[in-house]
């Protein structure tokens, strides 16, 4: 964790309140980080329902294969939720696995639930031994604490690399009851998700069946997380939560189709949507947020794929980086994408100037307004393919010598 804030942060993390039925505590357990909390602990109401998504990777963590083989076992309930910070338990054998079923253990007695009631992740260095006996310390104690912290210390307490906390609230009505929308999230670097982002947590206080829950947050994670990279690594550990813990009392729904959601789907996209550009915006040594949009594609998928090539490429980070409208970087990007495209029919706009077209440069297009736009913290890149209907945004950043410093030092 960085003392000094990313320049693109937030002013100030947001006023965040309470969710009925969600308890929250934040410990030092001495794992890896000195004179901050490393450990978040949180107890859901009885009857909460969970879903979740989480990383594709084939090197996936044990914690993650604990948590998808908990929301099948518990039919999608949650009681309990412990996240540990500054070691990933990833690629640690038979030892990781037996760490998160002592940890579930510990916690389920503590909270006083199943043991599959209670998700566990964890993040940090990847291939080193978790000693859980100093988790399973805190967790004999924890019940003295929870309700104790705020969500500004629960989201400090799952960062590594991150240089602030990460949160986002949202409010709307389920058939005319009002529900209340609370994350939080952690990532900076290993950004390139394939489902979500590295670790983030999504509480509300709707009634609301899981299986309704896991379809909302699949659609949701989309246009969100899944449009966000800032290095094109997908992290071994991934995790996306959402949890209702019912407690707002709104009527029965059993579709996630039904009309009463409208409102708390776009809610809930605008929570995901916030977290997943505050991740980006704390890209490791990010200075500038960029928002890559493709049209005209032919379908939404070639889009994405394009935007996404665009979005990861070294080569156009490094140009936004040192304020470069080098759109020529840009045609490079779309053309390995492997979608369909025709150079003459590509038209490009940075900053909503189009400054190529018809497969070349705009004659004598004024220059000035581009690189007035290219020096601000927040660049827009725009590519019309003129094939089709297909369109998507993505979200990245520029890619700076303090990504190298980060990560070459990571370890020591």
């Amino acid at each position: 964790m960085s003392t000094t804030a990313s320049p693109l942060a937030p002013a100030a993390f947001p006023e965040m309140p309470p969710i009925a039925g969600v308890e929250l505590a934040a410990h030092n357990t001495g794992l890896r980080y000195k004179n901050r909390s490393d450990l978040l602990v949180v107890r859901l109401a009885a009857g909460t329902t969970a879903a979740g998504v989480f990383t594709k990777s084939k090197t996936r963590s044990a914690p993650v294969d604990w948590c998808r083989a908990a929301l099948k076992a518990s039919d999608g309930q949650g009681r309990g939720l412990v996240v540990n910070a500054g070691n990933a338990n990833a690629f640690t054998g038979s030892h990781g696995i037996a760490s998160v079923q002592r940890t579930a253990a510990s916690a389920a007695k503590a909270l006083g639930c199943a043991e599959t009631e209670v998700y566990i992740a964890s993040t940090g260095t990847i291939g080193v031994t978790l000693d859980d006996s100093k988790i399973s310390a805190v967790l004999e104690t924890v019940s003295d604490s929870l309700g104790k912290a705020t969500w500004e210390q629960a989201a400090g307490a799952i960062m590594t690399t991150d240089t602030y906390a990460k949160g986002a609230t949202a409010t709307a009505e389920i058939d005319g009851v009002p529900v209340t929308i609370c994350g939080i999230a952690k990532g900076s670097g290993m950004i390139a998700p394939d489902m979500a982002t590295m670790l983030s947590y999504v509480f509300t206080d709707a009634a609301l069946p899981a299986d309704v829950l896991q379809e909302l947050l699949a659609k949701g994670v989309d246009k969100s997380f899944n449009a966000i990279t800032v290095d094109g690594d997908t992290s071994t550990s991934d995790t996306l939560m959402l949890f209702a813990t019912g407690q707002a009392g709104n009527g029965p729904i059993m579709k996630a189709s039904d009309a009463k959601l409208k409102a708390f789907k776009t809610a809930l996209l605008a929570v995901l949507q916030d977290l997943a550009h505050q991740v980006v915006k704390d890209g490791e040594g990010a200075t500038k947020f960029v928002t890559v949009t493709v049209s005209g594609a032919k379908s939404n998928k070639a889009a994405k794929t394009i935007a996404l090539s665009i979005a990861n490429s070294p080569l156009v980070k490094t140009a936004v980086a040192g304020a470069d409208a080098n759109w020529g970087r840009v045609v490079m990007a779309v053309g390995k994408s492997g979608e369909e495209a025709d150079r003459d029919l590509l038209e490009i706009r940075m900053g909503g100037h189009v400054i190529a077209a018809a497969g070349m440069a705009v004659h004598d297009y004024d220059e000035g307004p581009v690189a007035a736009h290219m020096k601000g913290e927040s660049v827009d890149i725009e590519v019309e393919l003129n094939l089709g209907k297909g369109k998507a945004t993505v979200w990245t950043c520029d890619l700076t010598h303090g990504y190298i410093s980060i990560n070459a030092d990571y370890r020591s």
